[in-house]
């Protein structure tokens, strides 16, 4: 049985969540190591105030919303001293026969994410990758939910633009019922 509510330890939930955090951190940063650090960094800030953690409705988010606000600020820390990540070198178009072709094709999608603004993209990874509304975006990001909304929709023409041959969500499935 999964706990992630009020008073799960904060081992337990290293151990449980510690991996969804990583995809996240990698999805947003484009490199393990920076993934690794970012990761390590939420988590000792976490466990600096695992109370305070723990009292949050949703321990999870929480501890989320630690780790974009990490990133974002690593982000522009970068932006600011203009360093910039090094690209990394094209992906040849695979052969549709290759039985590691989505392999490929998620480091072409990954890579794409990355010419995003770390907003865009963070709004982006938070909607499909951990499937998120529009409202739990808005709360985490601190912003509207129109902007998440906005936000979400000019990724995604970003998107379809780098990878136009790939099947990117049009915009009509990304208002979802209810959220």
């Amino acid at each position: 049985m999964r706990r992630t509510g009020p008073g799960i330890d904060f081992v337990e939930f290293v151990e449980q969540r510690s991996g969804a955090l990583f995809r996240t951190a990698y999805v947003l940063t484009g490199d393990a190591h920076t993934a690794e650090d970012l990761v390590q960094e939420t988590l000792e800030r976490a466990c600096r105030h695992w109370r305070r953690v723990t009292r949050a409705e949703v321990p999870e988010a929480y501890v989320r919303r630690i780790l974009v606000n990490l990133a974002n600020d690593r982000w522009r820390r970068l932006h600011r001293s203009g360093e910039r990540p090094a690209p990394e070198p094209g992906v040849e178009r695979p052969d549709p026969r290759d039985a590691y072709r989505s392999v490929e094709l998620r480091a072409e999608l990954v890579a794409a994410l990355h010419t995003l603004p770390m907003g865009m993209r963070t709004v982006v990874v938070l909607y499909y990758l951990h499937d998120l509304g529009d409202q739990e975006i808005a709360q985490t990001l601190d912003i509207s939910p129109g902007a998440v909304r906005s936000q979400l929709a000019r990724g995604l023409a970003k998107l379809r633009a780098a990878l136009p041959r790939q099947d990117v969500p049009s915009a009509s499935s990304t208002s979802r019922e209810g959220a």
